[in-house]
């Protein structure tokens, strides 16, 4: 009979955060996969907590996760822990839980901590529907496409961002989507937490003039409910077709119809290629 691989939540800043049954998990199990061990080794000895860690994290998470997998198999249980929140979302512990699963080991959850939804309550944006985005992509090509696919995007849209590269993210969400209301929180439960609020443009403007500091969470608005277009979408396609054979590649082509019929140019764009 195979173990048990447990995905327990660690505090995002606040060790008072740390729930009784996750450090209960952590005393029970056979052995820690820690993304991190120096950083999970501090959170042990604060509660007192001797088990054996292994790293796994996301340059070994291949090899890792197969002998992490092959003890389960044997029997043993396994208690998976990133530095900070919750394993497995915008983290390498998704690849372990996918082969785990694959593979019939029994996984339980202990819940915690989780900084994009501390975030997104804290956005006063709304939270009825939203979508958890994670990092944009370093290559500037896949971060174009990343933002371009989210322009008619009507729900709050979650993003985690680094320090280094808040500056240009901004800018490049200012300037794919236009003005919007924003929030960005840092420091989440720690002594200097902070959520500011702002819109994209007046967000470029402060960081211009403030280093920022800590790992962000930013809240976007989606955007607003378009209005009904005033042609069906066999016009709209039409005038895709006519700016196309003007000349204009297909994605120039539906961005002009866009602007003029009102339907989104993803739709557009999408209903063109089923058609080619």
């Amino acid at each position: 009979m195979s173990g048990i691989l447990h995905l327990v939540a660690t505090p995002i800043g606040n060790l008072g955060d740390m729930s009784p049954r996750a450090v209960e998990t952590l005393q029970s199990v056979d052995f820690i996969a820690a993304e991190d061990t120096r950083v999970t080794l501090k959170l042990l000895n604060h509660f007192d907590i001797k088990k054996p860690l292994v790293s796994y994290y996301e340059h070994n998470r291949a090899s890792s996760g197969e002998r992490i997998l092959a003890r389960l198999l044997e029997g043993e249980s396994c208690a998976l822990v990133t530095d900070a929140g919750m394993p497995a979302i915008s983290d390498p512990g998704e690849d372990l839980v996918k082969i785990c699963a694959a593979a019939g080991v029994e996984i339980r959850i202990v819940p915690g901590p989780c900084s994009a939804v501390c975030a997104l309550a804290l956005s006063g944006l709304p939270t009825g529907r939203f979508t958890f985005e994670g990092f944009l992509s370093t290559a500037k090509k896949s971060r174009a496409d990343h933002l371009n696919e989210l322009t008619d995007e009507r729900r709050t849209m979650v993003f985690l961002e680094a320090p280094h590269k808040l500056k240009n993210t901004l800018a490049d969400m200012l300037k794919t989507w236009g003005d919007r209301n924003i929030t960005l929180s840092r420091e989440i439960t720690k002594l200097h937490e902070e959520t500011l609020r702002f819109t994209l443009s007046e967000a470029v403007e402060y960081f211009n003039g403030h280093d920022p500091r800590g790992e962000f969470v930013i809240c976007v608005q989606g955007a607003e409910k378009s209005e009904e277009p005033e042609v069906d979408m066999d016009t709209a396609l039409q005038r895709v077709q006519a700016y196309r054979d003007s000349g204009l590649s297909l994605k120039d082509a539906a961005k002009r119809a866009s602007e003029e019929t009102g339907f989104s140019k993803k739709m557009l764009y999408d209903a063109a290629v089923k058609g080619l």
